[in-house]
């Protein structure tokens, strides 16, 4: 099994790099692979709602000069994503949104992301990781992806990076949410060939106006 690492800070190695490498750690010595994907130190561009998702459904967006695509295709052959950003102006990291929106598309028509094992991590200095925490969560609900908690939100505290080291609470929900997760994976592994996945449909979709 493996889980894939989406880090959505400039800075590679800073705190929210820490809080996934912590949960990684309880992953690992269950043999379970990792690997962590830094998104943060390049532009990314945002959904242009062409459509071209859903009309080629290649696994692919349209838009191929960053790093999207790639985590696309470590997507698919991934049993669990964790999603870690930075708290900015109470929410995540620009980066990360544009990542969400068209990731999460491409994901969500194709149905690269169903059923795999989601969690969010948040690296934040003050106030703002509960939105930011929602917003993470909301691509694995809308995915049908399967999303796992801890002893608390999500969240490591610090500013400057290595800060959140300091955070022994924090520290501590990560290690237990790498111990959930391992739990979960474990779980929809050993069910496999004996229960049967549900048929889910979309073929209804309802404006709010009519």
């Amino acid at each position: 099994m493996k889980v894939i690492g989406i880090n959505g800070s400039p800075k590679k190695e800073g705190n929210t790099s820490i809080l996934i490498k912590t949960v990684f750690e309880e992953l690992e010595k269950e043999g379970i692979e990792t690997e962590i994907i830094n998104i943060g130190s390049k532009p990314i561009s945002g959904c242009l709602a062409c459509g071209k998702c859903r009309e080629n459904m290649d696994n692919k967006c349209v838009i191929k000069n960053d790093i999207v695509n790639k985590a696309l295709e470590k997507a698919k052959d991934a049993d669990g994503i964790i999603l870690g950003s930075p708290v900015y102006f109470a929410d995540v990291s620009s980066q990360m949104k544009a990542f969400i929106d068209r990731f999460g598309m491409v994901g969500l028509v194709n149905g690269i992301l169903k059923r795999k094992v989601g969690a969010s991590v948040v690296a934040v200095r003050r106030a703002g990781a509960l939105p930011a925490f929602h917003s993470m969560n909301s691509l694995f609900t809308i995915s049908e992806m399967m999303t796992v908690g801890s002893t608390y939100w999500n969240m490591g505290y610090g500013r400057t990076p290595g800060e959140v080291n300091k955070d022994e609470e924090g520290l501590q929900t990560m290690r237990n949410l790498g111990k959930n997760m391992v739990w979960l994976l474990k779980s929809i592994e050993n069910s496999k060939g004996e229960i049967k996945e549900p048929d889910t449909v979309r073929e209804v979709m309802t404006s709010f106006i009519r």
